[in-house]
C-alpha cells in the first residue's frame, strides 16, 4: 500500500500540470470558438494541423521515453550514457526532420491543401521537432523523481501560452486600430512558448555529450521500435479520424464539421489527462520495481482505482455537460453529442494502457504493436465506412471500438505470459452502474427547468461516490472503527 501512496502521490503532481495545466488550456477554447466563427473553418485547420503534430511526435521520439526507462533501470548499465545516447538518437532525427520538411515543403503544403499558408506548415514543423527533442529531459526529469520541476515547467509553457493568446486575439484587436490576429498566430505562439521551455530545461540539458554506441544502439532500437509502431497506432486512435475527415467530407464543410467536433471532443479530454498524468507515474513506478513479489498485485489494484476515477469523472462531465457547453460557442453544440462516446474511448484506452504494460516488463513489446495496430485498424475501418454515412459521430464510435479491441486482445494473451489477477467482478459493477446512472441521467426530460435536471445528475453522481467511499476507499478503516464502537 505504501508503493501505491508514492505512485498516487506522483500521479497528483503530475496531474496538476497536465490535468490543471491542459484544463487552463482548454479555456482556449471558448476564445477560438468566439474569434473563429464555426461555418468559417479556421478552427478545423487548428483540429487538423495539431492532429499531424500528435502523429509526426511519436515519429519523432520513436519510443525513446519508455526505452530510456527500460534502459537505464537495467543492471549494468549507465545511466548518463543511457540519456546522452537518447538524446544523440533523437536530437539527430528531428534535425533531419525538419531540414526534409523545409526542402520539400511546396510539395508538401499542396499535398495537405495548405498551399497558400506553407508557413502553417513550417512553423509546426520546427514546433513539434523541438517538442519532441524536449521529451528527453522530461522523462530525465521523471526518472529523476522531480515531479514538482516538470509540473512547473510544463505549467510554465501553459500560462504563456494562454497569456500570448489573451493578448494576440483579445487585446491588440481592441487597443490597435486595423489589427486582425489570424489563426495563424496560433501557431507562431506555440513556437514561442516551445522554445522559451527549452531555455527551462538547459540544466537538464548542460551536460548533455552526443553519444552514440553501435551496440546500445542496436539494442535500443530492437526494444524502441515495436513501441514506435504502438505510439503510431495509439496516436492514429486519437487522430486518424480527424485526418481522415476532410479527407471524405470535402471542401468547406469538412473543415465546418471537423471544427465543431474538434471543439467538442475537448470537453472528453479530461480522459486523455487523467491517463496522460497516471502514466507519467506509472511508467518509472512500474519498471524500478521489477522482481518485487507484490509488483503485480499493486497493478490489479492501481488498474482498478485507476478505472473507478475515470469513471466518476466520466459521470461528472456528463452529469454537468449542461453547464460546461457554456464554454463553447453555441455554434458548435451540435457535436456535444460525441462528448459521452469520446470519454468511454478515453476510458477504454486508460485502461488499455494498464492491461498491455506486461509487454514492456517481459521485453515481449511485439504484442504491444500487434494490439495497437488491430486495433487501429479496426478505428480506421469504422471511420472509412461511417463517416459517409454518420459523420462524425463515426469518429466517436471508431475510438470505443479500436480501444475495446486492443484491450481485449492485451488481456487474453497477457494472462498467458504475465498473468495478472485483476478484480473483474468489481470493475464489471462499477461499469455496470456507471451505465445505469448515465442511463437515468439521459432519460431526464430536456424540458425540465435547468436546477432540476441539474439537482437529479447530482444524486446520481453522490450515489456513485458513496458506492466508492463504502466499497473501495481505504477508509474502509472507517468500517472496523464503526464495529469497534
Amino acid at each position: 500500500m505504501a508503493n501505491l501512496k508514492s505512485l498516487a502521490k506522483d500521479s497528483a503532481i503530475y496531474g496538476l500540470s497536465s490535468i490543471v495545466g491542459r484544463f487552463l488550456n482548454y479555456l482556449l477554447v471558448p476564445l477560438y470558438t468566439r474569434v473563429f466563427a464555426a461555418q468559417g473553418g479556421e478552427y478545423g485547420v487548428v483540429t487538423e494541423l495539431y492532429s499531424y503534430v500528435a502523429l509526426i511526435l511519436v515519429l519523432l521520439t520513436f519510443g525513446m521515453e519508455t526505452t530510456f526507462f527500460r534502459f537505464v533501470n537495467k543492471e549494468g548499465e549507465q545511466p548518463a550514457r543511457v540519456y546522452n545516447t537518447v538524446l544523440t538518437l533523437v536530437g539527430l532525427v528531428d534535425a533531419l526532420f525538419v531540414v526534409l520538411v523545409a526542402v520539400f515543403l511546396t510539395p508538401l503544403t499542396d499535398a495537405m491543401g495548405y498551399a497558400a499558408h506553407p508557413d502553417f506548415v513550417m512553423v509546426m514543423a520546427v514546433c513539434v521537432a523541438v517538442d519532441a527533442f524536449l521529451c528527453m529531459p522530461f522523462a530525465y526529469l521523471r526518472y529523476q523523481k522531480k515531479a514538482m520541476k516538470f509540473a512547473a515547467v510544463k505549467l510554465a509553457n501553459i500560462g504563456l501560452n494562454i497569456g500570448l493568446n489573451l493578448v494576440c486575439f483579445l487585446l491588440l484587436p481592441r487597443m490597435v486600430d486595423g489589427f486582425e490576429a489570424h489563426v495563424g498566430y496560433v501557431f507562431y505562439i506555440n513556437l514561442f512558448c516551445t522554445l522559451v521551455t527549452a531555455l527551462l530545461l538547459v540544466r537538464e540539458l548542460s551536460g548533455f555529450r552526443p553519444t552514440l554506441q553501435r551496440d546500445t544502439v542496436r539494442r535500443m532500437w530492437a526494444y524502441a521500435w515495436p513501441i514506435l509502431i504502438l505510439g503510431l497506432a495509439g496516436v492514429l486512435n486519437q487522430t486518424a479520424d480527424k485526418i481522415i475527415f476532410p479527407r471524405l467530407v470535402t471542401g468547406p464543410e469538412g473543415k465546418v464539421q471537423l471544427g465543431i467536433y474538434g471543439a467538442c471532443v475537448k470537453i472528453a479530454m479530461i480522459m486523455a489527462m487523467i491517463t496522460q498524468a497516471f502514466r507519467y507515474a506509472y511508467e518509472p513506478f512500474v519498471f524500478s520495481r521489477q522482481g518485487d513479489k507484490d509488483v503485480k498485485a499493486d497493478q490489479a489494484r492501481a488498474t482498478k482505482y485507476f478505472l473507478i476515477f475515470t469513471l466518476l469523472a466520466f459521470l461528472t462531465v456528463t452529469a454537468y455537460l449542461d453547464v460546461l457547453r457554456l464554454l463553447i460557442s453555441p455554434g458548435y453544440w451540435e457535436g456535444l453529442r460525441t462528448v459521452p462516446i469520446v470519454m468511454a474511448a478515453e476510458i477504454l484506452m486508460g485502461v488499455y494502457f494498464n492491461v498491455a504494460f506486461w509487454c514492456k516488463l517481459t521485453d515481449r513489446t511485439l504484442w504491444n504493436a500487434v494490439f495497437a495496430a488491430t486495433g487501429c485498424a479496426v478505428l480506421v475501418g469504422v471511420n472509412v465506412w461511417g463517416i459517409p454515412r454518420y459523420g462524425y459521430m463515426a469518429c466517436a464510435w471508431g475510438g470505443v471500438a479500436g480501444y475495446g479491441t486492443a484491450l481485449l486482445l492485451s488481456y487474453f494473451v497477457g494472462q498467458r505470459y504475465y498473468p495478472v489477477r485483476y478484480p473483474l467482478g468489481s470493475a464489471a459493477v462499477y461499469v455496470g452502474l456507471t451505465a445505469l446512472l448515465f442511463l437515468v441521467m439521459s432519460l431526464v426530460p430536456s424540458g425540465w427547468p435547468l436546477a432540476a435536471r441539474l439537482g437529479v445528475n447530482t444524486l446520481c453522481l453522490l450515489a456513485f461516490a458513496a458506492h466508492i467511499v463504502y466499497h473501495d476507499l481505504p477508509v474502509g478503516l472507517w468500517k472496523r472503527n464503526i464495529r469497534l464502537k
